[in-house]
């Protein structure tokens, strides 16, 4: 039997069937001058092809670095709202309590290196609750993220002077704008787990002196507060850390954890608990929040103690911030100093977001600074510094969280633009 060899009897590319050599070469030299054309188009034009095919460049305030390399300039900022707020909290409404400075607090802006010597642009309220419309956010974590949302809804509020308490969802606190149908409010979580207390008589330390009890933290369980929200916001703001000590947790009412409703053998530490805490609540977050969900992670919130931790007469009363040359001596972990936690949690932070799809947003080192921001001894409350010490861990509204404010929106804005 004869083989044949196959022939490829597919027919020629188009160009290729003209029958006149002379129409094929003028037709390859056509198409030679407009790919050049293009070429010198891209290499003399190159943003008009880099707007198609790349994102713009993040505004001043919403890239990352804007948010560690910079300085704080004076300047004349006018707050955008004052004491007279529905949405203040008591002791950080700094105008109402008398709160010495206020006018210095308020002076500062945030430069960052990239912004060619620009502070980071103010809010437009009504700009950004149109942008919004519709949607909603929501606050998870500690006090500090309380603090953070009030700032929020006290500046949202100068645009939508209808705005009402909203306390659903189990939402801890928050305000609804329904000029614009924006929902905004925090959930108390200020472990992301949830912790229960165990009183000593069904606890595994029975016995063991000065122990009166202990609290289970389920490292795979998240809290109540916030578990069944996961799919209700567009956008969503987490913290933790500032409970993580022994100030919270002392030896007699510790720490113990939990996996799977038994405890872990060896039992951890309260930073190594916080470690498998972090990890297992990002875990968590990326199973159960939708992708299309804008989703941040607030690193810690510096605090500013003087002298002493908040129960020995740690102190705040500052009138400038803080120079770069000073940061050190105060936040840096080697030094053993009261106010390393920052530094130190947010360390366990960053490693345990790598590889996810939350984004960090690094407000320490800015704040870092501003030791002249809290309310300090300016509380509210005849008696509070006699029971509580300083607080030189919360904000003075309004005070440097409206920079935080500014960064947020900025973020949200240009992320969503993204898509």
């Amino acid at each position: 039997m004869a083989h044949h060899l196959h022939r490829n009897t597919s027919p020629p590319p188009y160009f290729l069937r003209f029958p006149s050599p002379a129409l094929r070469l003028s037709l390859l030299l056509i198409i030679t001058l407009a790919l050049l054309y293009a070429a010198s188009v891209f290499l003399l034009h190159p943003s008009s092809f880099s707007r198609r095919l790349l994102p713009p460049p993040p505004p001043c305030g919403a890239a990352a670095a804007d948010l560690s390399a910079g300085r704080w300039a004076r300047d004349s900022p006018r707050p955008l709202y004052d004491g007279s707020c529905p949405f203040h909290r008591n002791a950080w409404n700094c105008l109402r309590n008398g709160r010495e400075g206020m006018d210095s607090i308020n002076s500062w802006v945030w430069l960052p290196d990239r912004c060619g010597g620009q502070p980071i642009p103010r809010i437009d309220p009504a700009a950004f609750l149109g942008s919004m419309r519709g949607r909603k956010i929501g606050f998870v974590g500690d006090s500090l993220n309380e603090n953070f949302l009030v700032a929020l809804l006290c500046t949202l509020r100068s645009a939508d002077g209808g705005a009402k308490k909203w306390k659903r969802k189990g939402a801890w606190r928050g305000g609804y704008f329904p000029k614009f149908d924006v929902v905004v409010a925090y959930h108390r979580a200020v472990l992301l787990a949830k912790y229960t207390w165990q009183p000593v008589d069904n606890s595994a330390h029975l016995g063991q002196d000065g122990v009166k009890g202990t609290y289970k933290v389920d490292i795979d369980v998240p809290a109540d507060d916030w578990a069944n929200v996961t799919k209700f916001y567009d956008v969503l703001i987490f913290n933790t850390g500032h409970w993580w000590g022994t100030d919270k947790f002392p030896n007699e009412t510790p720490l113990v954890f939990y996996q799977g409703g038994k405890p872990l053998d060896p039992p951890l530490g309260i930073i190594d608990g916080l470690e498998v805490v972090l990890n297992s609540m990002i875990s968590y977050i990326e199973k159960e929040v939708p992708e299309k969900t804008l989703k941040f992670w607030r690193t810690q919130s510096p605090r500013h103690f003087f002298g002493g931790e908040w129960d020995h007469n740690g102190s705040c009363v500052f009138g400038e911030p803080l120079k770069e040359t000073e940061l050190d001596s105060w936040f840096d972990t080697k030094r053993k100093g009261v106010n390393k936690e920052a530094r130190e949690v947010n360390s366990l932070i960053q490693q345990a977001l790598l590889g996810t799809n939350i984004r960090s947003l690094d407000l320490t080192h800015m704040s870092e600074f501003r030791a002249d921001a809290h309310p300090a001894i300016w509380l509210g409350k005849k008696d509070a510094v006699a029971i509580w010490g300083q607080d030189c861990m919360h904000w003075c509204l309004p005070g440097l969280p409206d920079t935080w404010v500014d960064i947020l929106t900025a973020q949200i804005i240009y992320n969503l633009e993204l898509g």
